[in-house]
This record gives structure tokens, sequence and C-alpha cells, in this order.
């Protein structure tokens, strides 16, 4: 079991992401990672097909859609995008947001530690601003490995 000194960073899209619980490291394959995003930061609309993902807020506010319905979450509270329902978030505090997100089956993490990098210091990445056509491509390819489907832009 990894303590707190092994935890693992990365620099995934705009994001740090701490990976307090690796999946291989649990008999239920459970992963628990934190996640530190800049105001505006937003993933494309995707479906995660094998795994429900949960986000419990620890600072700041996400504005999520999960299958079309538009919810607020701020520090405390905890929602469920379900697996097979398309989801998205955009950070709309101004200072960033900081959330823990769950998921099982490891699908989630694996695509996260394949089109993340190492953190090359616990902070946010350097801004690069959009993704290039390439790098969003590699991104969909990584997704669909993961059984994740990207259909729909970042919301804004």
């Amino acid at each position: 079991m990894k303590t707190s000194g092994q935890i693992d960073k990365l620099w995934f899209l705009d994001t740090l992401i701490r990976i307090h619980v690796a999946g291989d490291a649990n008999a239920d394959g459970m992963s628990v990672m934190e996640h530190i995003a800049p105001h505006g930061s937003s993933p494309p609309l995707h479906i995660h097909h094998t795994e429900d993902e949960i986000f419990h807020m620890l600072a700041g506010e996400l504005r999520l859609v999960v299958d079309g319905r538009e919810i607020r979450a701020r520090a405390g509270d905890t929602l469920l995008a379900p697996k097979g329902k398309p989801h998205s978030f955009v950070v709309t505090a101004p200072a960033g947001a900081r959330w823990l997100t769950l998921t099982n089956r490891g699908d989630f993490e694996r695509m996260v530690r394949t089109a993340g990098r190492p953190a090359e210091r616990d902070a946010l990445p350097p801004h690069v601003g959009q993704p290039s056509r390439e790098q969003a491509e590699a991104l969909a390819v990584v997704c669909r490995e993961n059984r994740i489907e990207l259909v729909g832009p970042p919301l804004n």
C-alpha cells in the first residue's frame, strides 16, 4: 500500500493529479485521485463505459453536466457521474478547484497515467493553451483504449 510519501503526481491536460490510492494496490481496483485545476479547466464531454466516477469537492467550484443535467458542486459536495452517461465539468471558481475522484476497475486511472506525464513539481503545469489537433486525436485514442469515449467539446 502506498503511503503519503509515495503519491504519484502527474500533469494531465491543464491539471495536477495526485494518485493517493492506485487501483493495482487493492483487490477491488479502487482509485483515489486528487485533482487540482485552474479556472476554466474543462475536459471534453465523455462517457466512461465501465466505471462510475465519484467527485468529492475539497475546494473551489465546478459546474458539471451529467447526462444533460447541470449541477453546481462546491466544497463538501459529493456527486456521481454514472458509467454510460455523458459528462464533463468546467472549473468556475476564480482561484481554481480541488477535488477527489473515486473510480474502480482502473480504466480512468490508466488513461490518466498514459496521457499524462510526471509532474516536474507539485503545482499546476505550465500553461500551454488549447491542445493541437494531433494532441486531441492522441487523447481520443488513449481514451478509447481505456473504454472512455469522447463525445463532445469541453464546457465553457
